[in-house]
């Protein structure tokens, strides 16, 4: 072979590994400003931590429940990452399964979820494109027979915690994008204060609070967001700084209420729907969220289902009586009404 096509062979080799040493290099930055911000914890996409048996109803109250001294004091009684930590360690997930033998296999596939998720996180706070090829190099090639059931458990994952769903937007050159996946009023009903992955976190906190009897104590809200990797006194990549982001943050925009438990000595504090979650969002709408959540329809969460229906029922009779205070037409009463029950 000519002594000047080796040289260009070799000049054409060098520019493809440099262009691949620079991909490899853009990923593992992301990665790394990921896990600096939020430090990369296993993956428990679990609905056992959110809903109750669909056949029970709301799960028990805890007995014996920490008790916080104010509504500024974190459960493990500590803001600080090392409070958070401890609180991590010493409380095992709610996810937790007994050992089989492919445990270390899903242990692995969890893992690698998790750092999928982070990078993901980074992307959309970033804004910037997405590839297979970069989750792919974030997770490890070696992983490549593995990546539809990573994507599978790490897209779960963001729609249950955020509300966004990661769509293949380009086959050719395997790119994604997020879209908003909630369950909510439109985007531009909620607050404009709020983007909406913070607000994607709030139909699951809803549900906690629907399925605990539309109360939850402050306990059962941090036990729930335990098992998501979402703790007091770490800050989130997305949400901040969580305890501020359910005491403060969403009970500001009146989708949460923080109140102290009446007649609790030491005080202890509890969670209710807000004034504009009940005014824009139903408790069917939130059942429909679980029901998806787990795998199943409405009706299979009975009580619960009955009292959604109830719901619904106020609200289309709430939404005549004003229609026919305000003199809209008897058209539009009629279309009010006319909506059938969802399907179980």
């Amino acid at each position: 072979m000519p002594h000047g096509r080796k040289s260009k062979l070799r000049a054409r080799e060098r520019r493809r590994r440099a262009r691949g040493e620079s991909q490899g290099l853009g990923a593992a930055q992301a990665t790394a400003a990921v896990e600096e911000e939020v430090p990369s914890s296993p993956l428990p996409v679990c609905e056992g931590a959110l809903l109750s048996s669909p056949a029970t109803g709301p799960p028990q109250k805890s007995q014996g429940a920490r008790s916080t001294s104010s509504p500024d004091a974190t459960i493990s009684g500590s803001s600080s990452d090392e409070g958070a930590k401890s609180q991590e360690e010493e409380s095992p997930s709610p996810c937790q399964a007994p050992p089989s033998p492919e445990s270390s296999h899903t242990d692995a596939l969890i893992r690698k979820a998790g750092t999928l998720v982070h990078f993901l996180l980074y992307k959309y706070k970033m804004k910037e494109p997405i590839t297979e090829a970069e989750m792919l190099k974030v997770i490890n090639k070696k992983y490549k027979e593995q990546f539809p059931e990573i994507l599978r458990r790490t897209t779960d994952h963001l729609e249950l915690v955020f509300g966004l769903e990661l769509k293949e937007v380009d086959p050719s050159s395997h790119s994604y994008a997020f879209v908003s996946k909630v369950g909510l009023p439109t985007e531009g009903h909620l607050s404009d204060s709020m983007d909406f992955p913070k607000n994607g976190l709030l139909m699951p906190l809803l549900g906690v609070i629907f399925m605990n009897g539309n109360r939850a104590t402050e306990e059962e809200m941090w036990e729930f967001l335990n098992s998501l990797g979402v703790y007091a006194g770490r800050r989130h990549l997305i949400f901040g700084e969580p305890r501020k982001l359910i005491t403060k943050d969403l009970v500001q925009e009146k989708y949460l209420e923080y109140r102290q438990v009446a007649d609790s000595d030491p005080p202890r504090y509890e969670f209710l729907w807000g004034p504009r979650a009940h005014a824009e969002i139903s408790k069917m709408q939130v059942l429909e969220f679980l029901a998806k959540v787990s795998n199943t329809v409405p009706s299979a969460f009975q009580g619960r289902y009955e009292e959604a229906l109830r719901d619904e029922e106020e609200r289309a009779q709430a939404r005549v009586a004003n229609q026919a205070a305000t003199g809209a037409p008897a058209s539009a009463c009629s279309k009010a009404t006319s909506s059938s029950p969802p399907q179980p």
